[in-house]
């Protein structure tokens, strides 16, 4: 006979005393053999033991497979210690993976109706935390049984046992609506609880319930009295949390109010009065307290509730932000970020608490409150939010720079209230982050001062002045050496009249441009932005030409290639084509941000201009190739459209476009052929101005029409896309749509391109996106602003195409938008 093994307590001290890892598998290892001898032998007396020590093992990681059939011996014996050990072994070994659950289905189904009601509750317990689909339909019946008993005990473990069954078998669900009538008349809190989880359940997943409990069932006053019972009651020491009557049950009857008041009238007309009574009586001193407030604040937010009691939910947030606990400040930024779209104005009483949580040294409440800040600027406070964002882009980490910069340049955008203001602040960016600015930063800023004319001598003063002795801001010296190239002569002779004239000589000028060049910080391009801007001072100034000859000249041997051509054909023109010279080196007339309109294709440039050095090249004269305009004629559907700009046919096959998807599909209001949107990466094509065009060069609306709400585009695979809107009272045909990426997954996505298509009636405007690389871990978001027009007031309907690189591969995907609220088109 073997000697008997040793208990549990005993084993868990002996692997405590293990000091190595080897050695604790080594007393694992030994007593998982003697736990296999013993079961081999069918040895009854200590199989409960064994079973026991067994789990212990399954819980340090350790393989525990071989005791599955021992657990059903045990669920089979008549001892309550059998039985107990026997079920908590099938809950930790077994799941629907394994045909060996389907054996405990008799053995569960006699344990529920045993006379003892610990046994039940073992069954129900077993059931409702590893139950098959199977043994969910076997059992549903006894466990329907259950719900209507009037034991307590059993009821509440019957109620989380009928949410395991519904989420397995959902068509289960009708059987136990006759159960749940009775249910939120029981006093007891355990049953109280979980037949407010059953309810949140069956509302969750049946529209046809949901109805059924608003309408028959009269849920919603059943569960304010519940919850008025709650607030109202004195000290109850059974369910007191830190002077708060169960907060549990309360946040779950929260959870089920927000569900049926979500888009019903009346029903969220019976529990608004609730909700103030829970908002103004709560206790805040506690974090209890909090977690009520919150989900109270997330159902007012969420039902169509009263004006007065948004307001109250928003000043809560508010309350949150001025709390110790990080963790509280971060849900109020989250949950004010979500609403400021719908509740702008409330939003905005807190503007001042929410810049002041640009200061705080958590790096997750910074960037909340950075993203907050951003969503709350608009045409009034445009100065005021751009002080305290510039101040906190002058002393934020590294990685807020990049978005912070985006953001800066957006609303200077939108809101800018005077070209000057707009140069400034591009220029304050530029000299405090310019090395972590997107690509497109340096040609916008020239094209803005390109169309200010009268800010030329101003603007090239301050540029003049910035990067004296500091070269480190790259894009910075790219805009200036671009501006003294064109406006070196108002820099000279000292036109500034919006402040006070510097006096500068040529020469000065010049041994900054040279400086550039000679500077171990200049890259390649910002040598190419100063040889070209010397090379355009030939033409401005009169002093130094014979100068401006050698520096160019010396550069004709230069080890960059593109420094040596650029000076090699500067040479050229000093000597063979003098008579050109002028001519070629004139002034850049004012740019435009040209777009294009079209069955094909509508590219927005966003005045990306090429460097100066390429304006010496004449235009070509031949014609320009179309195959990328095909190519989007095939994603379109090209054989069935005629095309508004004519093309010129090339060698490429009319075939080869024929792999990709079509964009449009079926979206077609009216018969007639659909405008996409395409990103600027097309070659641009002469058409008619586009009707847009005037908007984009000043603020998008400062009369804006709030309270449109926002929508999820697209969800999948990590990304998701959001869209919320603006509309303008003066010019209502007009919807400006920004759009927000973000990506919840462990790594970035890369080279993320947006496009959006159309039905004809409308006219779409794509503007340039904040960024190409989406951030992982829901870190930063991209935007970008989409401008369409519908004129119409037709339905919004649009189809998108994402384009990105994520894990190594490139991926891509097409949807459907069609639920756009109605105030975004009517």
């Amino acid at each position: 006979m073997m000697p008997a093994p040793i208990r549990l307590r005993e084993l868990i001290r002996t692997i405590r005393t293990a000091r190595t890892q080897a050695e604790e598998r080594e007393m694992i290892q030994k007593e998982c053999a003697a736990i296999r001898s013993s079961f081999r032998e069918e040895d009854n007396t200590y199989r409960c033991r064994n079973v026991a020590k067994l789990l212990y093992m399954h819980m340090l990681g350790y393989p525990a497979h071989f005791g599955q059939l021992e657990c059903l011996k045990l669920i089979a014996s008549q001892k309550f210690t059998d039985k107990r050990i026997g079920y908590l072994g099938a809950m930790l070994l077994l799941d629907e993976r394994q045909d060996v659950h389907l054996l405990m289905t008799n053995c569960i189904k006699n344990d529920l109706n045993h006379s003892t009601q610990f046994v039940q509750g073992l069954a129900l317990c077993t059931l409702g935390c590893m139950g098959s689909s199977e043994m969910c339909r076997d059992l549903a019946g006894e466990v329907e049984k259950l719900l209507k008993t009037s034991n307590s005990y059993l009821r509440k473990k019957a109620a989380l046992c009928a949410v395991h069954v519904i989420r397995k078998v959902p068509e289960l669900m009708e059987m136990f609506l006759p159960a749940t009538k009775n249910l939120l008349n029981e006093k007891n809190h355990g049953v109280l609880h979980t037949s407010v989880v059953l309810l949140t359940e069956m509302c969750e997943r049946s529209p046809d319930m949901l109805a059924h409990f608003r309408k028959n069932e009269k849920l919603v006053p059943q569960l304010v009295r519940i919850l008025k019972n709650l607030i109202m009651s004195g000290y109850s020491p059974e369910h007191d949390v830190s002077g708060i009557s169960d907060p549990f049950l309360q946040v779950r009857i929260l959870r089920l109010l927000r569900i049926l008041g979500r888009n019903d009238d009346d029903s969220s007309e019976a529990m608004n009065d609730i909700l103030a009574q829970v908002a103004t009586n709560t206790e805040t001193s506690k974090n209890v307290g909090n977690a009520i407030l919150y989900e109270t604040v997330l159902t007012i937010m969420d039902i169509k509730s009263e004006s007065g009691l948004r307001v109250l939910a928003i000043n809560i947030l508010g309350r949150f932000l001025l709390n110790n606990d990080k963790n509280i400040r971060y849900v109020a930024l989250t949950s004010l970020l979500k609403t400021v779209q719908t509740d702008h104005n409330a939003v905005q009483r807190h503007r001042s608490t929410i810049v002041d949580c640009l200061k705080d040294l958590d790096v997750s409440i910074k960037r909340r409150a950075m993203e907050l800040s951003f969503a709350l600027v608009n045409g009034n406070n445009i100065r005021g939010m751009m002080k305290e964002l510039l101040y906190f882009l002058d002393s934020c980490e590294p990685e807020f720079k990049a978005d912070c910069a985006s953001g800066i340049f957006l609303a200077a955008e939108k809101y800018a209230p005077s070209k000057r203001w707009h140069i400034d602040t591009i220029m304050r960016v530029l000299t405090t982050a310019g090395s972590y600015v997107r690509d497109d930063a340096v040609p916008n800023l020239i094209q803005l001062i390109t169309n200010s004319v009268e800010m030329h001598a101003y603007t090239v003063q301050r540029l003049y002045k910035a990067i004296l002795g500091d070269y480190s801001q790259q894009p910075l010296v790219q805009v200036a050496a671009w501006c003294i190239g064109e406006y070196g002569d108002l820099l000279v002779s000292g036109q500034c009249e919006e402040e006070e004239p510097i006096q500068v000589t040529e020469d000065e000028v010049l041994d900054i441009l040279e400086s550039v060049l000679i500077s171990n910080m200049s890259t390649s391009v910002t040598r190419g932005y100063a040889l070209t801007a010397i090379m355009k001072l030939s033409t401005r100034f009169t002093c130094t030409v014979n100068r401006i000859k050698k520096v160019v000249s010396i550069y004709g041997s230069s080890i960059d290639v593109e420094l040596q051509q650029r000076a090699v054909e500067y040479n050229a023109l000093f000597k063979k084509y003098d008579h050109m010279r002028s001519a070629l080196l004139e002034r850049m007339p004012v740019m435009e941000k040209v777009t294009t309109n079209g069955p094909t294709e509508i590219v927005q440039t966003n005045g990306e201009t090429e460097p100066a050095p390429l304006e010496t090249k004449p235009p070509p004269t031949g014609p320009q190739p179309t195959s990328q305009a095909n190519d989007l004629l095939d994603l379109l559907g090209g054989n069935d459209i005629t095309p508004v700009i004519p093309t010129v046919p090339t060698s490429k096959p009319a075939s080869a476009g024929g792999e990709l998807l079509d964009l449009l599909g079926d979206i077609n209001l009216t018969g007639s052929p659909a405008a996409a949107a395409t990103p600027s990466s097309v070659p641009q094509i002469s058409q008619p101005p586009f009707l847009l065009d005037g908007l984009s060069s000043q603020p998008l609306f400062n009369d804006i029409t709030t309270g449109i709400p926002s929508i999820t585009a697209y969800s999948k695979n990590g990304l998701k896309i959001e869209f919320t809107f603006e509309r303008s009272n003066t010019n209502p045909s007009v919807t400006v749509i920004t759009i927000q990426a973000s990506n919840s997954t462990e790594l970035d996505m890369t080279d993320f391109v947006f496009q959006a298509a159309v039905p004809k009636t409308f006219q779409l405007q794509l503007l340039s996106p904040s960024s190409s690389i989406v951030p992982a871990f829901n870190t930063g978001t991209i935007t970008q602003v989409i401008k369409v027009l519908n004129p119409q007031k037709q339905q919004l309907r649009m189809r998108i195409k994402l384009t990105y690189n994520h894990k190594g591969s490139a991926m891509q995907d097409l949807a459907e938008v069609n639920n756009f609220p109605p105030q975004s088109w009517q």
